[in-house]
């Protein structure tokens, strides 16, 4: 009877957390995501959480690659913290860990995804709910509900707004997907790993090297979506020649577009996974994530073009490419792969432990 209260007595703590605190990405990474907007039926809502500031840690796209091993689950030298101190606003919550990892599977995928595929983003959520709490991100908490810090959550109460006559149905799948992995988290020599995420990839993920400090099991690799496979894969982005002009303006003033608006434009180099590196604009080479951040890019998988009467982007996949590909993990899962499979694909090198 005492346990039953006590267990009743949280599960309204966490229904009743401040609305204030509840987030929705609204971006395309994930983990530190691209961050996704109000989670609901559309998929192209759903955005991995990316870090601004990623923690200090040659990529091949291999366009068939051999089924990844099935990783067994080992015993970890240190169990899965049962609760966190989760920060939401100024205020900070003693959470059960399960209660929390629902509302961040709910935040950060579709419920209606494949089963292993929602396996896959507990354990990730959980893993970089642990990788959070390690690095010491807050002084006064664990981690927090900011998708662009730590990563997104969402309450029940919003999970029923959200989901509608869908609530009990979706609620299932998400909770099921969190207790089946009850525990269970990823480690690189020991330590929970930097388990980033996001939408979709060009084919290939991006080695974490190109955007923040490179780290073994953050390589890439190959990603099955296509544009077959995903609404709103392909996007483009057009600008007239004086908007475009005067966005690299804003952040290089020095940049020089005195000659012709076809000249504007010069070398594009891409990285091994087939995003961009660099670009020449204006005379000044600006690196594939500014020129996202500056034009509102869904990734760094462009082409950029003059059309004679201004500039046309056409971008293909979401969010910043490194780790497991939300999209490309459900595609896996229809196509027979557990979770355990498409962990051990998108981490390399990483331990599955309990």
């Amino acid at each position: 009877m005492k346990r039953t209260l006590i267990a009743a007595y949280l599960a309204l703590l966490v229904t009743f957390i401040p609305a204030f605190c509840l987030v929705w990405r609204s971006g395309g990474d994930a983990v530190p995501a691209e961050p996704g907007s109000s989670p609901g039926p559309a998929a192209s809502r759903l955005m991995a959480a990316e870090l601004s500031s990623a923690p200090s840690p040659s990529p091949s796209a291999l366009p068939s690659p051999s089924p990844s091993p099935t990783p067994a689950v080992a015993q970890a030298a240190e169990p899965a913290p049962e609760r966190l101190l989760v920060k939401c606003g100024p205020e900070v919550y003693d959470v059960d860990m399960q209660e929390y990892l629902t509302g961040v599977v709910a935040a950060e995928m579709p419920a209606y995804f494949e089963p292993e595929a929602l396996k896959a983003q507990a354990v990730a959520a959980r893993t970089y709910a642990m990788y959070c709490a390690d690095t010491g991100r807050h002084s006064d908490a664990q981690v927090c509900t900011d998708y662009s810090c730590c990563q997104a959550w969402i309450s029940r109460e919003d999970m029923e707004s959200n989901w509608g006559e869908n609530f009990e149905e979706n609620y299932a799948a998400v909770s099921r997907a969190v207790e089946e992995t009850e525990g269970e988290y990823l480690v690189y020599e020991g330590q929970p790993v930097f388990a980033a995420f996001h939408s979709s990839s060009c084919g290939a993920t991006e080695d974490c090297g190109a955007i923040w400090n490179p780290l073994p099991y953050l390589v890439s690799v190959s990603s099955p979506e296509t544009a077959d496979t995903v609404p709103g894969f392909v996007s483009q982005v057009e600008l007239s020649s004086l908007d475009f002009r005067d966005t690299v303006l804003s952040a290089y003033p020095w940049a020089d577009f005195t000659g012709g608006e076809s000249s504007w434009v010069g070398g594009i180099t891409l990285d091994d996974s087939g995003r961009v590196a660099s670009a020449l604009l204006g005379g000044v080479e600006i690196s594939g994530a500014e020129i996202r951040s500056l034009f509102s890019l869904r990734s760094t998988a462009f082409t950029l073009e003059y059309t004679g009467s201004g500039f046309l982007f056409t971008v293909t996949g979401y969010g910043h490419g490194v780790g497991m590909s939300q999209h490309g993990a459900n595609l896996m899962a229809a196509q027979g792969s557990d979770y355990t499979r498409i962990l051990a694909h998108y981490y390399p090198g990483t331990q599955l432990v309990s």
